[in-house]
């Protein structure tokens, strides 16, 4: 284990003077720091900074700094009190961590705004400090910068007073470096406050019409009103700003006071923004609103214990929705986002666990895997509130926050409040899904004695060693015969025969998904629950669905035996249902080629699985669309384009028409699918241009993301060729919005070679772009996602296997590589017969 500067010095109190000179990207400092030497000699943490003097008491005192380390190495003349004092000076840099800008235009006008983002270990960036979660301290930050009139300045706490040019703010309450947090620039915003009298306000460009703050400020101040009711526990700050970011790396960040978003993330427009747009901006904003409490005021000690921050506010982004907005029954969109990212995520042999130990701070970004840390996280706090009931789970909240208030904890601290609160083992029953990476396959069979058994095994897509793990799995069982929780490698529950004639129904197990494993049911049982599977629940259906596609990815069994089940529910009326469905259906693309007979057989049954859905549908929303029917539609709209209908490509063309000179105000719902048609059908250089004026001038975020998913549709040489030519030109792609265009184009048969050449040529540019954070990574999972032939393997391994060793890339690499290798050997073995049941069917 690294050794903790903490150990050698304790912070309590920081006075932080900024200097920040945006004309000539400089930064100047003075940090002062009163705290607790153990001994004499200590260090304090910092990156890319000139030190010019350190002082202890007054005195100069020797130190050095090491650029490696990321330190400055003090020797004090004698351990105990003492306050330091460091003055120094900084690079503003574009990288989008520390302090820095964000850039974008006003009326042609090209300005700036200076925001931060701190976590993991960038505020060593901005000021010298012990950066490290446990070093929880008070700040006093004063902020000086060249002001012109018409700007704003905001931080975690409220403004005390300006003198000289320079803003003071008051002191923080006690907490982690990495939250500290500040802005500046010409600001809107928008104010209301809670009923507990807490203030709360959106803040945001002058670029942006003021009414996309609107949505926004009511989740917010609802969200906190709701989270001080249910943790009953007051909101500890007197303000809740939060700022919508030009250039922004992550989705949105917690900082204490003044949690940052991208714009896409906090804005939109309240008369044109799809449902889906929505409800994914409300539960942005509630899972940062619950890290206020979750993370800010009680933090993980180490950075080990991020899953406990982040797998929390991932579950309470959704309870909190659902109490704000019933009505869009939000755990559905917890089943389609959270659960399969899990469940695919995790059934890699080399996966992560939840908890992971982590020292090097390069390594620190690598384990924000979204899949691990907060979606199957979540499913496992999912999991315990299932088990204890919101009664226990909020009692046991309340005292985990008395507790450990303006300090740190770890995983045990919580499953101790949450089991003194419940009576339950929480911990044994946890520590089984935290440290153990992967999940099981519980298999439910008839044995040739007539008993039910129930057996549980680790559940591999692609090869996987088999280490005999097993599970505290709560089964969820509609029959009683089963247990509350399986620990045993295998159980039997009696005799099948009168088990099924006292309940009266098919066997189930998992019933509402919530616990993190699939059920693979032998031939008698799932006859059992097809027969009757228009009665079960959307959940329910889908589970099934998705399921059997893993068993069928794990092959356990046929890929060929999904594609009848795609018909028998093509005609739901459940948004998650059609979701599964078009899951299985688009992944059936990778096993035919571009252009043969076989694409063709594939296209036509896309038509007939949409058909009667667009006729029933439509294109335009309408005033009787149910909340499934507006988030349908573009699932079967797509396929109907993916099957070249005549019907659906000409109506398309013509609201594109109807609507050529105003695209943005049409309709959000279809938007993206209408531009999409328009440039994979009737496309050229014209329309080409017109659109890449319309993603650099609009503000709309989700007008944007429409232009951005459509483009790299294009199946015209030159304009891929041209497209590729932005990836590295900031004023039409920022750096924060590349994986998608990259994404894009590799996707895309006619650009991937385009797009994997370009990544492969411009690594070290990307590398020095944007290598400095978590989304990193990320470029190489979306290849390995779009991967599936064995020479893309081979290319692939050429490729990434030499920087294996790079920190923060290896486990992506090694997993990326099984991956690919997953879905080259189940083309290889199921093409033949997922074709000939495509024809048949």
């Amino acid at each position: 284990m690294a050794k903790r500067l903490l150990d050698a010095f304790q912070p309590a109190h920081y006075d932080l003077y900024l200097d920040i000179d945006r004309a000539q990207k400089a930064i100047s400092g003075k940090t002062t720091i009163r705290g607790h030497a153990s001994q004499a000699a200590i260090a304090v943490n910092q990156k890319y900074l000139s030190v010019a003097s350190v002082q202890a008491d007054g005195q100069d005192v020797p130190y050095t700094t090491d650029d490696q380390a990321e330190t400055i190495n003090i020797t004090l003349p004698a351990a105990g009190d003492v306050t330091l004092t460091i003055d120094y000076s900084a690079p503003l840099t574009d990288t989008m961590m520390g302090i820095y800008p964000s850039y974008y235009e006003v009326n042609g006008e090209k300005k700036e705004l200076i925001g931060t983002q701190f976590e993991t270990t960038a505020a060593r960036q901005a000021f010298p400090s012990v950066d490290e979660p446990a070093a929880k301290a008070t700040f006093s930050l004063a902020i000086k910068y060249d002001e012109h009139p018409g700007e704003t300045i905001i931080a975690n706490m409220p403004e005390d007073h300006v003198a000289d040019g320079v803003h003071y703010f008051q002191e923080t309450v006690r907490m982690s470096t990495y939250l500290v947090a500040f802005a500046f620039g010409e600001m809107q915003s928008k104010l209301t406050e809670t009923k507990s009298g807490v203030k709360v306000g959106v803040f945001a460009t002058k670029a942006h019409p003021a009414k996309n703050l609107d949505f926004a400020l009511e989740i917010a101040k609802r969200a906190i009103e709701f989270y001080e009711d249910f943790y009953q526990t007051p909101y500890p700050l007197p303000h809740s700003w939060q700022l919508a970011l030009p250039d922004f790396s992550a989705g949105a960040m917690e900082n204490w006071g003044l949690v940052t978003y991208r714009e896409a993330y906090l804005l939109l427009d309240p008369d044109n923004t799809s449902l889906d747009m929505k409800q994914l901006v409300a539960t942005v904003i509630t899972h940062e609103l619950a890290h206020q409490w979750f993370g800010d005021l009680v933090t993980m000690n180490w950075w080990d214990d991020l899953w406990l921050n982040e797998s929390f506010a991932n579950m309470m982004e959704y309870v909190s929705v659902d109490a704000i907005h019933p009505e869009w029954k939000i755990w559905e969109l917890f089943q389609t986002s959270e659960a399969p990212m899990a469940l695919q995520r995790d059934a890699t042999d080399g996966v992560q666990p939840v908890h992971v130990d982590v020292n090097d701070p390069a390594e620190i970004d690598s384990i924000f895997d979204g899949a691990i840390v907060y979606a199957k996280g979540s499913r496992m706090l999912v999991m315990v509130r299932a088990l204890l009931g919101d009664d226990a789970l909020r009692k046991g909240l309340k005292n985990y926050f008395a507790a450990h208030k303006y300090h740190n904890a770890k995983g045990g601290d919580l499953w101790q409040a949450l089991g003194d609160a419940s009576g339950l083992d929480i911990g044994k029953i946890m520590n089984s899904w935290l440290e153990q990476p992967g999940y099981p396959v519980v298999t439910a069979k008839v044995d040739s004695d007539g008993q039910l058994v129930l057996s549980q095994k680790q559940f591999f897509i692609g090869d996987g060693v088999d280490r005999g793990r097993t599970w505290q799995i709560p089964l969820n069982s509609n029959y009683d015969a089963a247990p509350q929780i399986m620990a045993a490698s295998e159980i039997k529950l009696g005799n099948y025969q009168q088990l099924r004639e006292a309940n009266g129904k098919p066997f189930r197990l998992n019933v509402g998904n919530n616990s993190h494993f699939i059920v693979k049911y032998d031939d008698t049982l799932l006859a059992d629950i097809l027969k009757s599977a228009d009665e079960l629940d959307p959940i329910s259906q889908r589970q099934l669905l998705q399921d059997l596609r893993l068993l069928a990815e794990g092959q356990q069994i046929s890929y060929a035996d999904l594609i009848p089940l795609l018909k028998r529910f093509a005609g739901s009326h459940s948004a998650i249902v059609n979701a599964e469905l078009y899951r299985i259906a688009n992944s059936l693309k990778m096993f035919v080629k571009p252009g043969s007979t076989e694409e063709s057989q594939l296209r036509t049954f896309f038509d007939q699985l949409s058909q009667a859905q667009v006729a029933r549908l439509g294109w335009l929303p309408k005033d009787t669309d149910s909340n499934d029917d507006q988030l349908t539609r573009p699932y079967v709209l797509n396929a109907a384009l993916y099957a070249r209908n005549k019907v659906a490509m000409t109506d398309a063309h013509q609201i594109f028409l109807d609507h050529r000179d105003d695209l943005a105000n049409l309709s959000a719902d279809v938007r993206g699918l209408v531009i999409k048609n328009e440039v994979q059908n009737y496309g050229n250089s014209e329309l080409f241009d017109q659109l890449i004026k319309a993603y650099q001038d609009t503000t709309d975020a989700s007008y944007k993301a429409d232009i951005r998913g459509a483009l790299p549709q294009t199946t015209d040489p030159a304009l891929i060729k041209q497209i590729v030519g932005l990836y590295e030109d900031a004023s039409v792609i920022k750096p924060q919005d590349l994986r998608a265009w990259y994404r894009g184009v590799l996707a895309n048969d006619a650009g991937q070679q385009a797009a994997w050449d370009w990544l492969r040529t411009d690594w070290q540019w990307l590398n020095d772009t944007v290598g400095g954070d978590m989304e990193f990574a990320t470029f190489i999972t979306v290849t390995a996602g779009v991967f599936h032939t064995p020479e893309r393997l081979a290319e692939f391994k050429a490729f990434f296997e030499p920087k294996i060793n790079t920190p923060g890339l290896t486990r992506e690499i090694k997993m990326d590589i099984k991956v690919i290798e997953s879905k080259v050997a189940l083309v290889e073995k199921e093409q033949a017969a997922v074709n000939k049941a495509v024809a048949d069917n």
